[in-house]
């Protein structure tokens, strides 16, 4: 349901949150640091507070476009996290017009209202869940930025990420770990609490969504024994990681997209 309770709070959050992250995408290479990173920190903190009034009301909403909503938050915080620890780490302009669009994204499409009836426990289930969505998110534009500096050593060309490529490929990994770790939390969860989280009209079923996220959990497995035991590296585990990121967001994201905006249904 398009713009179904836009408010004017959440219509202003959203643009100024969507014009932050613009202008530190925007002024990578014409601003000042202090600027792009005051933009940034704005941006982000605007969009918390979006995530809030969305998520934590009485009229309280989730869909595809919230999930990617918080999905970018979750890599914008993270990035703010190694910023700090590594400073010489120069934050891609492709996450900041990531999040521009998915705050916008957010507001035109809502979501359905959730079922005052579900447990009490399903935040945490959404939460294992797109924690893991966000931390495979940072995976993947980790490899793009990895596969890019290699790219550009080849060529004799400036890397120009700020931080050491093998430093790099092990914080890929552990995000590859740790997201391995809650996809595997959330499918049991909703495997073995199913009814419990969402009632029994919504039990766990075999249907697009449960096929595509066993796909995905099967691919980062795959793709972590590879590295553990056979030293996968470099391309071919970056291809392995990009098909079980787009598998999974094709579990979730995907199915609801269909719904909600092809066939114009709520879950």
């Amino acid at each position: 349901m398009i713009l179904a309770s836009a408010s004017s709070l959440t219509l202003s959050l959203a643009l100024a949150s969507a014009v932050g992250y613009a202008i530190s995408s925007a002024g990578t290479a014409r601003l000042p640091a202090l600027v792009i990173n005051g933009a940034v920190w704005v941006a982000w903190i605007l969009h918390g507070a979006l995530l809030i009034i969305g998520l934590g009301g009485p009229d309280a909403r989730f869909g595809f476009a919230p999930a990617l909503s918080l999905t970018a938050w979750l890599v914008g915080l993270v990035y703010a996290i190694e910023g700090y620890i590594y400073p010489q780490f120069k934050k891609p302009w492709v996450t900041s017009v990531l999040g521009s669009a998915c705050v916008l994204l957010a507001v035109l499409f809502p979501g359905a209202s959730l079922n005052p009836n579900t447990s009490a426990w399903l935040p945490l289930h959404f939460a294992l869940g797109i924690s893991s969505y966000g931390l495979f998110a940072i995976a993947v534009v980790h490899a793009w930025l990895m596969t890019r500096a290699e790219a550009r050593i080849r060529s004799a060309a400036d890397a120009h990420t700020g931080m050491p490529i093998l430093t790099m490929e092990r914080l890929t990994f552990r995000f590859v770990t740790v997201g391995f770790v809650l996809l595997s939390a959330t499918l049991l969860a909703g495997l073995l609490f199913g009814s419990a989280l969402y009632g029994g009209a919504h039990a766990l079923q075999i249907n697009h969504k449960t096929v595509f996220a066993t796909l995905s959990w099967l691919t980062f497995a795959v793709l972590l024994i590879g590295r553990t035991h056979f030293g996968w590296r470099g391309r071919q585990a970056v291809r392995v990681l990009y098909v079980g990121s787009g598998l999974l967001l094709l579990a979730y994201v995907g199915s609801r997209f269909v719904m909600e905006v092809v066939l114009g249904k709520t879950l």
